[in-house]
């Protein structure tokens, strides 16, 4: 990989954000300070397993939403 990576465009919960080229769901948890936190993740209206947010590489133009779950009772 060179030393300087292209960004690419993602949509993420209705935002356009930017994140370097060959980026994965789980480094882009980490990029938002979200690893760790128990979400739900959908690329392109598919609802992704935690188990594949590492192999799951984002492209450009791809719609992600991060849905945070909330305990109560």
């Amino acid at each position: 990989m060179s030393a300087q990576t292209p960004d690419i465009t993602i949509e993420l919960n209705g935002s356009s954000h930017a994140v370097a080229s060959g980026t994965s769901l789980a480094e882009l948890l980490d990029s938002l300070e979200m690893a760790g936190q128990r979400v739900a993740i959908e690329v392109n209206e598919t609802v992704i397993p935690r188990s594949e947010y590492p192999s799951i590489i984002l492209s450009h133009g791809d719609r992600v939403e991060i849905i945070r779950a909330i305990g109560g009772g």
